[in-house]
């Protein structure tokens, strides 16, 4: 599971020397997606960057290639300073844009979707990090006054605590539990963060909201997110072999990078293959889950 699971729980991750340049490259985004940096801004230079975030210098290059291949930096180059692209949200939303990872697909297509007057969001995933992550855009927007949604339910399908999962598991120890434990702990505590947010509009703004989950009784192999009836967000979950630290212990186990998965966007209107993928979509998550799915539970 990715390091991103362990601010949920509270548990502190433990500190690495220096940043890489997927971890500059998302704070970079982040400061673009907010308007820090906004279009047309040049960045300060490679040699600045690298100094604000102890780095070297071809960290910061890499993290520049990076934003440039999602088209929300031009002029990148070695020898003068990166600019803001023109359109950044449309380049990580509108149609031509390309499969990103979750982490960047995800978070603007929620804000977008909080737009409508009923907001409905499915999802089926192992846990519900990333959609709790990308819920921070639009729930910053609601406090903010400048979105209020007459109402919003989402659905979400996790695996049940109760099989033996595909992933994550450690690497030649069959039947060590303690990967399985951690992993439930994990969703638990996602699931209780996701729902508390989501509710807790109810008393801050009035609006109407709903949130349910069910458990499923196999190990989603893909992730998929279905945005207002009229978006297919879908991604394969690929394993890695990966250090976990458990208690005192450091285990090697079999394991999926899921915020760093590759969305790929497909959208209702945008062409015969797009409207059916996501009209298939809608029926199979459907299926799940008014038929083998089950009541989930967010405790141990």
């Amino acid at each position: 599971m990715d390091p991103e699971h362990d601010s949920a729980t509270g548990r502190k991750r433990s500190q690495r020397p220096q940043r890489t340049h997927h971890e500059v490259a998302e704070e970079l985004r982040a400061r673009i997606r907010s308007g820090a940096l906004r279009p047309g801004a040049r960045l300060p230079t490679q040699a600045r960057l690298a100094q604000e975030f102890g780095v070297e210098r071809g960290v910061v290059r890499e993290a520049l290639r990076v934003l440039r291949s999602e088209q929300l930096l031009t002029n990148v180059s070695k020898g003068s300073s990166a600019t803001v692209a023109p359109d950044p949200v449309r380049a990580l939303t509108g149609p031509e844009a390309p499969p990103l990872p979750t982490t960047v697909a995800l978070a603007p297509r929620i804000a977008r979707a909080f737009a409508a007057e009923h907001v409905e969001i499915d999802a089926v995933c192992l846990t519900s990090v990333s959609l709790t992550l990308a819920l921070g855009e639009p729930l910053r927007e609601i406090h903010a006054g400048r979105l209020k949604p007459a109402r919003v339910d989402v659905r979400v399908l996790l695996p049940s605590r109760d099989i033996d999962l595909a992933f994550p598991v450690a690497v030649g120890q069959h039947g060590d539990d303690r990967v399985h434990e951690r992993w439930l702990a994990m969703r638990n505590a996602q699931g209780q963060v996701l729902r508390h947010n989501l509710l807790a509009l109810r008393s801050t703004h009035g609006i109407d909201v709903r949130v349910t989950f069910r458990a499923l009784p196999f190990t989603p192999p893909v992730k998929l997110y279905l945005l207002n009836g009229a978006e297919a967000l879908f991604a394969h979950y690929t394993l890695t072999r990966r250090e976990a630290e458990i208690g005192q212990e450091h285990l090697e186990t079999y394991d999926a990078q899921g915020t760093r998965s590759m969305l790929f966007p497909f959208r209702q209107g945008a062409g015969r293959r797009d409207t059916a993928f996501v009209q298939q979509s809608h029926q199979w998550f459907d299926a799940l889950w008014e038929t083998i799915s089950s009541e989930l539970v967010l405790t141990g």
